[in-house]
């Protein structure tokens, strides 16, 4: 497997673009912690901050597993602006792609994300958090591997 986000325990930075339905796209920057256990299970933190606005940050904390040589894998996540998510994803040959769903939500919100590998060090992400049916948010940043 050619991955290392998310395969690999290790520290990332995001730069990129936040976009929502009605607004001009604002600059969005993070880090990503993603560490592993013994037993195929990892975890993922994220925190995405907004530079120069009033805009709160955005956090999330994945708990999922992956076996050993499997493709697809299933997680939970706690996200600061949609509570509790259950979601899956799949580990494709140039990209990992994720879908997600709020559990228990009126209004049927869900999401999905696309890391697309550019180098071992590189990916670049696009997702976005729908409404129903309608595209309510979308974010597009490059992820950075931070060497030690």
């Amino acid at each position: 497997m050619t991955h290392t986000f998310l395969i690999e325990p290790g520290r990332w930075t995001l730069h990129g673009s936040w976009l929502e339905r009605h607004g001009l796209p604002i600059t969005v920057k993070g880090k990503i912690l993603v560490a592993w256990s013994r037993d195929d299970w990892f975890t993922m933190v994220t925190k995405l901050v907004f530079p120069n606005t009033d805009r709160e940050e955005i956090s999330f904390q994945y708990k999922g597993r992956l076996d050993s040589g499997e493709r697809r894998y299933s997680f939970v996540l706690q996200h600061s602006l949609l509570g509790r998510v259950e979601g899956e994803g799949w580990v494709a040959p140039d990209s990992i792609v994720q879908r997600y769903w709020v559990l228990g939500d009126r209004q049927r919100r869900s999401g999905f994300e696309t890391m697309v590998r550019l180098d071992d060090n590189k990916y670049y992400l696009s997702s976005g958090i729908l409404s129903g049916h309608y595209l309510t948010s979308a974010m597009e940043a490059t992820l950075e591997r931070q060497l030690e």
